[in-house]
């Protein structure tokens, strides 16, 4: 099914409060910090956010120097490069290949790089700025421009792996096509473990808000898959680290923010089932895919608590808005503070805080997932 994409703002979602996530194991976590140069990101506290918002606290969690690229992508591409690698027993001169509309690509040439593969990466030609095509090319990897949308650049990358024996490490799933996706999602369990971590190291709990840029979901799914994991979340009020004592999986409110040019997970919700929805022209190119990933969906069904949708001058006020404040944010990681600001600021704020159980207590953390070095943000 194919909609135009929803210009519905907020999207709330009664999500099941008695269902929770399967455990995670570490294995990915561990595997991250055996890497060269592996170091936490900094989660940055802006207090001035927390008194424009009228919360506790709010933290921004910096993915700019996320193993030296400009995107928390390097977390997914490392640890599923290196499972795909490792099960596929391909040829050693098999392509890893993808698509990507902004730092997936780039990442996962990176790690191919480093494995001594050949990448081939597929894009949408004029759907990622110019200098996020040459930081692919940058690191060895062949590029091919096509004139098609997202998903269309996906299925063709998915046919050229198919055909030329590569070995395809896409970052979202269709039926028969879930392992590597979910390899990836994996990956990114490190930057929740680590936010947790470093609130606790300052003295809070767990988050009682995070706003995630959403794409496919992968991001999101992790984000989910994290905090709705039973005792995951120590009651609020408690500065005990995560996994020190009984928590709740429905403590952390989570939501999904989108550019308006391609939200899908809104609709989905209403529908009731993935829907794939016309996307648009957006400065947040990593953000403009129309369908969930299938893996994704069941978590946001049953875990997400609002999708909220953020147009393009919301993201860049936003940008400049952190970039006041030191935190160097692109378009995409900068569409958290814009989402946030969407969920609980304007005329319908009491019912939105009251959905999510934010209050003057609450601590806020916004997933910045990307570097204004990775996507440049224009002039307001």
């Amino acid at each position: 099914m194919t909609t135009s994409a929803t210009t519905d703002r907020w999207i709330a979602n009664d999500r099941d409060r008695t269902w929770s996530s399967p455990d995670q194991d570490d294995a990915a976590l561990n595997f991250h910090r055996s890497l060269t140069g592996y170091a936490p990101t900094a989660l940055i506290a802006l207090p001035e956010l927390a008194a424009e918002l009228g919360v506790a606290a709010v933290f921004a969690k910096d993915e700019s120097t996320r193993q030296g690229l400009p995107a928390f992508k390097a977390l997914g591409a490392s640890w599923a490069v290196h499972r795909a690698l490792e099960a596929s027993q391909a040829d050693p001169g098999a392509e890893v290949v993808t698509a990507t509309d902004g730092n997936h690509g780039r990442a996962v040439a990176r790690f191919a790089r480093e494995a001594d593969r050949p990448a081939r990466i597929f894009v949408p030609a004029g759907g990622i700025h110019p200098s996020a095509v040459a930081a692919i090319r940058g690191e060895g990897a062949e590029v091919v421009e096509l004139e098609a949308n997202y998903d269309q650049t996906v299925a063709a990358a998915a046919d050229y792996a198919a055909a030329n024996a590569g070995v395809l490490v896409q970052d979202t799933a269709w039926d028969g096509y879930e392992e590597v996706p979910g390899w990836i999602v994996e990956g990114y369990s490190t930057l929740f473990h680590e936010i947790d971590s470093q609130l606790a190291a300052a003295g809070h709990h767990a988050p009682d808000l995070i706003c995630v840029p959403t794409g496919v979901g992968s991001l999101l799914q992790a984000a989910l898959a994290h905090y709705r994991r039973s005792g995951s979340n120590p009651e609020r009020g408690s500065t005990a680290g995560p996994g020190t004592q009984a928590g709740r999986a429905d403590h952390t409110a989570v939501v999904s923010v989108e550019t308006e040019a391609a939200a899908c997970m809104g609709p989905s919700l209403r529908a009731g089932h993935p829907v794939t929805v016309k996307t648009g022209q957006t400065i947040m190119s990593g953000l403009n895919c129309g369908t969930p990933s299938s893996v994704a969906w069941p978590l946001v069904r049953d875990g997400l608590d609002a999708a909220v949708t953020v147009s393009d001058s919301a993201a860049v006020e936003a940008a400049h808005r952190l970039a006041e404040l030191g935190v160097a944010a692109g378009p995409c990681g900068a569409a958290s503070l814009a989402g946030v600001r969407e969920a609980i600021g304007g005329a319908e704020k009491e019912d939105r805080r009251r959905h999510l159980g934010v209050d003057a207590s609450s601590v806020i953390v916004l997933t910045v997932t990307e570097g204004s070095d990775a996507n440049p943000v224009p002039e307001v």
